[in-house]
């Protein structure tokens, strides 16, 4: 029997953060003398007014969290959360359509960074925080639900780090997922803050940094401007963020070895090492490409590959050039990279580089087996053998991912969208990568997708954010059998 109970007293913390978020872009909004403090102040202080309800009806019992309570909460959180946090943009009027706001906010929350904004720049200061703070809030949520929570529910292939992973078993960080919270938030709230000072130090104001530090972090590529990183020509400001994406996109569990000296497991990491090589190596193509092609200089030709292709393959989504001006095979190429995703236990979406690098594993030994039909050979990754279990479970994730790209392409077709843009919108949605191609991609945005498009596209973001399994099951008959 589910406890319902349960579920809406972990919602009820949900939502007075959520208000709690808010009320910090009350202060902007003040200082930069913006009138968008009332919509705030209103919303913030309504929700949280609707989370202590909640938690007075449920705090007095006591009950456990089981696995079926769990994944209600992992499904409906990030929904929940977005449907609240959509008000203040209604409320203010800068984004009337409730549609057009639940879809900014979702996409906050799911880091993917689409969005329907024409005039970045018109919105006002708080407004605009609290947009990059869904992201921020969105990134090291889905970092403690990836390496604390999926492990335990055996969700998307997630048991395949377990023994990088902090939780409940040996060789963690910390035994309790409380305590593994706590140090990933300091992880995650150190990183915030070095790129904000860095990004000072290039000239940046205190209030773009600190947006651009957030939407970095999470990997979420919402900017403060129209032109998003572009507007800033510094290649200072460029550089730093490149480099601090690339650290939002490697497993977390990796930088909290990084931090105590334990350089050997970042040595033997066979998916940082993977992730690093893709991101090296597609950036030097394109980079030797752009330089025949005069596009502005060694220096300026290695900066917009090695930008784009980090911003692609960590789902951040900012960009300095319009990748799909350079021509069509930069077209295909970024649409493959919308595909790739970060390593599991990043703030990045996608399918993940661990379970691209296993697959590719899988299918060589898979040769040698047709030659060799008695041999036993096993894929190994960070030299443990990969289970037959954890294989078909990344068999059967690959499988439902492509068959729900196919579903939602299929379906943006029918409302109204291009060949190219459906199959843009879709990938970048499920991917949480934020710009796509076509008519949807890094020149445009999604402020020309029809209302039901929209929110087609926002259960996608999810769907892709929440490793598919966790959503998926929600809907099998067997779940809600007794």
């Amino acid at each position: 029997m589910i406890n319902f109970k349960a579920v809406l007293k972990v919602i009820s913390f949900l939502l007075i953060l959520d208000g709690l978020g808010m009320l910090l872009g009350i202060p902007f909004s003040l200082y930069y003398a913006d009138n968008d403090w009332k919509a705030l102040l209103s919303t913030g202080s309504g929700i949280i007014a609707v989370g202590i309800v909640l938690f007075l009806l449920t705090h007095e019992d006591k009950f456990e969290v089981k696995k079926r309570e769990s994944f209600i909460i992992v499904g409906i959180g990030w929904i929940v959360m977005s449907l609240f946090g959509a008000l203040p943009f209604v409320v203010h009027g800068s984004i009337p359509s409730y549609t057009d706001a639940f879809f900014e906010t979702m996409s906050g929350f799911t880091t993917t960074g689409a969005s329907i904004l024409n005039d970045i720049e018109a919105m006002p200061h708080g407004l605009l925080f609290w947009r990059s703070l869904t992201q921020w809030f969105g990134g090291m949520g889905i970092i403690v639900l990836s390496l604390a929570i999926l492990p335990i529910l055996g969700i998307g292939g997630m048991q395949l780090f377990v023994a990088e992973v902090p939780g409940p078993t040996k060789d963690k960080i910390h035994p309790r997922v409380r305590e593994t919270a706590k140090r990933l938030w300091g992880i995650y709230a150190a990183l915030t803050l070095a790129e904000t000072l860095l990004l000072m130090l290039g000239g940046m104001t205190f209030f773009d940094a600190i947006n651009h530090s957030f939407t970095t972090m999470a990997t979420g590529g919402y900017s403060t401007k129209q032109a998003s990183v572009a507007y800033f020509t510094s290649p200072f400001i460029q550089y730093v963020i490149i480099f601090f994406m690339f650290l939002a996109g490697m497993n977390f569990t990796l930088h909290y070895f990084w931090i105590h000296g334990k350089f050997g497991r970042l040595k033997r990491d066979d998916e940082l090492k993977f992730y690093a090589l893709v991101i090296f190596g597609v950036s030097l193509v394109i980079a030797i490409d752009l330089f025949s092609q005069h596009h502005g200089g060694l220096e300026k030709s290695f900066r917009d590959s090695l930008f784009q292709t980090v911003s692609t393959v960590t789902t951040t989504g900012y960009v300095t050039s319009d990748y799909e001006s350079w021509g069509p095979f930069y077209q295909i190429l970024f649409f493959i990279l919308l595909f790739a995703g970060g390593c599991a236990g990043s703030t990045g979406g996608g399918i993940k580089m661990v379970r691209h690098r296993i697959l590719m594993k899988n299918s060589a030994l898979e040769l040698k087996r047709l030659l060799h039909p008695r041999a036993v050979l096993l894929v190994r990754f960070n030299g443990h053998i990969v289970s037959h279990e954890i294989m078909s479970n990344i068999i059967a994730f690959a499988f439902w991912y492509v068959a729900i790209f196919l579903f939602g392409t299929l379906l943006m077709s029918l409302l109204g969208l291009d060949f190219a843009s459906s199959i843009g919108a879709v990938a970048t949605s499920l991917g949480n990568v934020g710009p796509g191609i076509g008519t949807v991609g890094p020149s445009f945005n999604f402020s020309h997708v029809s209302v039901a498009g929209k929110w087609v596209l926002s259960a996608l973001m999810l769907v892709g954010r929440l490793e598919l399994f966790t959503i998926l099951i929600i809907f099998s008959r067997s779940f809600w059998k007794k």
